[in-house]
């Protein structure tokens, strides 16, 4: 390859990207700052390796620790003409090799794999003889067996290791150890495997049998490991199998975004890795293209301050984006108020010209999503819960990309590729710009429309060929970008980005948690926050509730912030003679007519399950959405301004006759109970109410 084609490989990247990318063969450590371009230096890097003509893409394997990360490693390697490359995750990498070595290994077919271990750990805990053991119990239990298999613990050496990391066992360490023995021998006798077997499993057919070392390493040559602070030690051990004595790694990581310790991710490989290997090559980005400065300058302060092993690579991130505007701090009268606020901020944003998918809403944990998935169905925003149903399993999905495969036999290839997946989505009831009311309908709505922004992204295809590639994206869980807002916990937004994020529940006891007792867990937790603030592009949001709820005892702001943010704290809010929305938290929703445990929000909403029989009354219903049409009319907002669909539906259904009954139903809060709630009630009992304007 000419020194032409590999100065255009260079073109465009900063001197500390051009130095990580052109580095010699050999062991390299991209140590990648938040936002300094760290998919383009390692892509870049493989495919300068390649024309280079050091190996081809086929002796290449990109290990990440999602399915999405690796297909975006593939996408921007295919727009570097660069093909063959197996960019994959841990699992994913392992399991392809394991089944192709199975008749080898196991003389048949391969263990099978269980997509879920709770049904199996419930066994063992039975056989353990633990009692009262409920769901809640079993997956605590489940994620501690997973944690003690990727620190390579087994059973007779938990009690210890548990005790070693100062780590607090979900119940007595012996009792783990009992029922961690026990499902060992249910999968043994079952003859199937785990998630963390599956990584044991195909480091041993390394380690065991040098026919298959020898093969495995022959079509693999150059190893690249994403995330490399996230590694946990059944990982390495499978990645040292792979390289065996050879050494032309490259690993890239953060040591400040390390936050999983708590399911075995450890960063002292990346922080020992010189002294691992003496001769790598050692570049340092540090240019922050995502953020402003003022977002960079906060990172910057928060984790300024850290104490950690992992703080002896902490990266000073240097802006390079024009400045904007500085973070906000606001502190509300509780978590309620705080929810509604938020929201009502989105709704200014999106009315502003932010689209919908440039704003997220991030949190310590799952638990608090509720109140924001609450407040934003009463704004009418649509939003999209990261660890819901995946995309591709969506019915609404599904559906459509039946559409396209039927559309793909009557394809002419005239006209744009996006022009025939509209036309092809008629079917499905499906078209551009018609909107529907409520926030669940238009979710399945922005779902379909994320299929056609993928096809406006790969116009030069044919019909058939974005078909197959929607296959691939379904196998890899590549999902496209959803039109609404996201709400997610911050270990899940780690590695995204959005234009505007708001950190909320910011108190003490919360970031930090309460259950951060150690030093070094308190430290993950100010790297937790550090992840938080670094996802935001231009505009960052920070605040917390004075109170969980209306007149219970006030809180402190995070000690992290202290100094940067907060300085004023909000007084309380008054109590209220009018009832309040029932505390969510309480434990779990469940359905009215089963009592099975409801699980996404619109179900929560309704108070049943989807198949669940309803007892709407559909006069009630048809008098409600008269009501909310005459009234948005009046008022010059959406219908779903007023209330969404589900919510006249559970309204329909349940027949509240008083304000307590009324507000019990999720998505009527106290703006909507003194906004709406007599006209409702006096619907309900048959009146004809003036309308609200």
């Amino acid at each position: 390859m000419t020194s032409e084609a590999l100065r255009n490989i260079l073109a465009g990247l900063d001197d500390e990207q051009a130095a990580a990318v052109s580095a010699d063969a050999g062991p390299v450590c991209i140590l990648a700052g938040a936002g300094t371009g760290k998919t383009r230096a390692v892509t870049h890097r493989i495919a300068y390796r390649v024309r280079r003509g050091d190996l081809r893409g086929q002796h290449v394997m990109a290990v990440t620790f999602t399915a999405r990360a690796a297909g975006e490693l593939r996408d921007r390697l295919r727009g570097l003409g660069v093909t063959g490359v197996n960019a994959r995750t841990f699992h994913a990498a392992a399991l392809r090799q394991l089944r192709f070595f199975a008749p080898r290994l196991y003389r048949g077919e391969l263990p099978e794999l269980l997509d879920n271990t709770w049904k199996f750990v419930s066994i063992a805990a039975a056989r353990a003889g633990l009692r009262r053991m409920d769901k809640t119990k079993n997956r605590d239990l489940a994620a501690e067996l997973d944690w003690a298999a990727a620190m390579l613990v087994g059973p007779d050496d938990y009690p210890a290791a548990v005790a070693k990391a100062g780590r607090i066992a979900p119940m007595d360490p012996a009792d783990v150890a009992k029922a961690y023995a026990a499902y060992t021998e249910a999968k043994q006798r079952a003859g199937v495997m785990d998630f963390a077997d599956l990584l044991a499993r195909t480091a041993g057919a390394l380690e065991d049998h040098d026919d298959v070392a020898a093969q495995i390493r022959s079509q693999y040559r150059l190893f690249v490991v994403d995330e490399y602070q996230d590694v946990n030690p059944l990982q390495q051990r499978l990645l040292d199998a792979w390289l065996g004595d050879r050494d032309d790694l490259t690993v890239v990581g953060d040591a400040s975004q390390t936050i999983y310790s708590f399911n075995g991710a450890t960063s002292r490989y990346l922080v020992d890795f010189t002294r691992r290997h003496p001769d790598a090559t050692v570049v340092r980005l540090v240019r922050d293209y995502r953020s402003t400065p003022q977002v960079v300058k906060l990172a910057n302060q928060v984790i300024s301050r850290a104490e950690s092993a992992e703080a002896k690579l902490r990266l000073e991130l240097v802006g390079q984006r024009p400045d904007g505007e500085p973070p906000r701090f606001d502190v509300y009268p509780d978590e309620v108020a705080e929810a509604s606020a938020v929201a009502d901020r989105s709704a200014k944003l999106i009315a502003s010209g932010v689209p919908p998918r440039e704003i997220a809403v991030l949190y310590r944990t799952n638990a608090q999503s509720e109140a924001y998935e609450t407040a934003f169905a009463e704004a009418g925003i649509a939003t999209v819960v990261s660890g819901a149903e995946r995309f591709f399993q969506r019915a609404e999905v599904r559906a459509a990309v039946v559409a396209l495969r039927q559309a793909v036999h009557t394809d002419t290839g005239e006209g744009s590729l996006t022009d025939t997946v509209v036309t092809a989505l008629e079917a499905v009831g499906w078209r551009p710009g018609e909107l529907p009311e409520g926030g669940a309908a238009r979710e399945r709505y922005e779902a379909v429309a994320a299929l056609v922004r993928l096809a406006e992204d790969h116009e030069e295809l044919r019909l058939a060929e974005f078909v197959a590639e929607l296959g691939r994206r379904a196998a890899a869980q590549h999902a496209p970008t959803l039109e609404g807002v996201t709400l997610a916990s911050l270990h899940a937004a780690k590695g995204l980005e959005w234009d505007a994020v708001f950190l909320v529940g910011l108190a003490e006891g919360t970031l930090p948690t309460s259950r951060a007792r150690t030093a070094a867990q308190l430290e993950e937790e100010r790297r937790l926050l550090y992840v938080g603030i670094t996802r935001a592009k231009t505009r960052l949001f920070l605040s917390y509730g004075l109170t969980r709820s209306s007149g219970g005892r006030n809180r402190e702001g995070s000690s992290f912030l202290a100094g940067y943010g907060f300085a004023s704290t909000a007084e309380p809010a008054p109590p209220s003679a009018k009832p309040r929305r029932r505390k969510r938290d309480a434990g779990p929703v469940l359905c009215r007519v089963c009592g099975a445990t409801l699980t996404d929000g619109r179900s929560r909403k309704l108070g049943r399950c989807p198949d669940c029989p309803s007892t709407m009354d559909e006069d009630l219903f048809d008098r409600l959405r008269q009501w909310r049409k005459d009234t948005a009319t009046a008022a010059g907002v959406p219908a779903y301004v007023v209330f969404t669909d589900v919510t006249l539906t559970a309204i329909a259904e349940r027949s509240p006759r008083s304000e307590a009954e009324l507000v019990s139903i999720a998505g009527i809060g106290a703006r909507k109970l003194e906004a709406y709630g007599a006209a409702v009630l006096a619907i309900v009992a048959g009146e004809v109410p003036p309308v609200t304007e």
